[in-house]
């Protein structure tokens, strides 16, 4: 059975607005483009929306569990804002059945270059893989269980 990767929206999928100066949503997801980059072709997309985290409810949080518990894949990677990543991973965490469930995102847009998008999503692909069962969070070369999952904003990064 192949993987599934959820979109949910995040720094990862922002690019920046030459009207607005800002960072906005495009039409698209760039997963597409960082699996082709990384010539890595068996997940299957889901658009599931386009959020920034900060904006995220609990009810677009059991709008992910549903996805989650409704797609027959047992490998699933979700791309998530890094403002509210660990509330989400909480609330997923027991939840899922017997299912791996990688959240991911990024600290830089990829539309922008030098953005750890890559890196996170080739590292949340491997754990989806190899991890049991459960909820964690792949970001800066570090798996965190659900529980432990935490950004530091002062270091710009994750940290049990």
């Amino acid at each position: 059975m192949t993987m599934l990767i959820l979109t949910t929206g995040g720094t990862l999928d922002k690019i920046h607005d030459t009207y607005t100066e800002g960072l906005v949503f495009g039409e698209n997801s760039h997963m597409e483009e960082l699996l082709r980059i990384g010539r890595s072709f068996m997940p299957r997309i889901e658009n599931l929306m386009r959020l920034d985290s900060l904006d995220m409810t609990d009810n677009d949080r059991e709008h992910i569990l549903q996805a989650v518990l409704v797609a027959p894949e047992t490998q699933i990677v979700i791309t998530h804002g890094t403002g509210t990543m660990e509330q989400t991973a909480k609330f997923l965490s027991g939840r899922i059945g017997d299912k791996t469930v990688i959240l991911t995102g990024s600290m830089r847009p990829f539309s922008l270059g030098k953005s750890d998008a890559g890196f996170n999503i080739g590292g949340a692909v491997i754990a989806a893989q190899t991890m049991p069962s459960g909820v964690y969070g792949v970001m800066n070369g570090r798996i965190f269980e659900a529980s432990e999952l935490r950004k530091d904003v002062k270091a710009g990064r994750f940290d049990g």
